[in-house]
């Protein structure tokens, strides 16, 4: 899926569903840490950056399947 910077009101999140996402992330980066292999602050950037567009999952999950793929292809 490919996405123009102009985004669809439904691809983006509710404030609430935000705030979900965001608890979420913080006690997986708190596992994360515990189990040693903490988020690098160009992770944190990214799931920040998430946060801050309101970005759909699905868009998240687009973004870092293409991520991926571009590194795998290095």
């Amino acid at each position: 899926m490919k996405y123009t910077n102009a985004m669809a009101e439904e691809d983006r999140l509710s404030a609430s569903e935000v705030e979900a996402a965001r608890e979420r992330r913080l006690d997986a980066m708190h596992l994360q840490k515990i189990e040693g292999n903490p988020l690098t602050s160009d992770q944190v950037a990214m799931f920040e950056m998430f946060e801050r567009e309101a970005w759909s999952h699905e868009r998240r999950l687009a973004y870092i399947l293409a991520k991926a793929t571009r590194l795998a292809a290095e």
